[in-house]
């Protein structure tokens, strides 16, 4: 999930805005977290299929 769409339980606006000191330190928190979280599932869908994509060019030349 990112954080443009997290509400704070603080100060009831957006994460993303970063209005108080709660809402800021979670930004900077999942800012840092990176790896896959950083994300979006159509990227992840698109990277499967490349994996996949990549997986059976591989098997296909093993065969051969």
């Amino acid at each position: 999930m990112t954080y443009d769409r997290l509400v704070c339980a603080n100060c009831a606006s957006p994460v993303s805005e970063g209005r108080c000191p709660v809402c800021r330190a979670s930004r900077e928190r999942l800012q840092q977290a990176g790896g896959f979280g950083g994300l979006t599932p159509t990227a992840l869908i698109a990277l499967l299929v490349a994996l996949i994509a990549v997986a059976l060019l591989a098997h296909q030349v093993a065969t051969v």
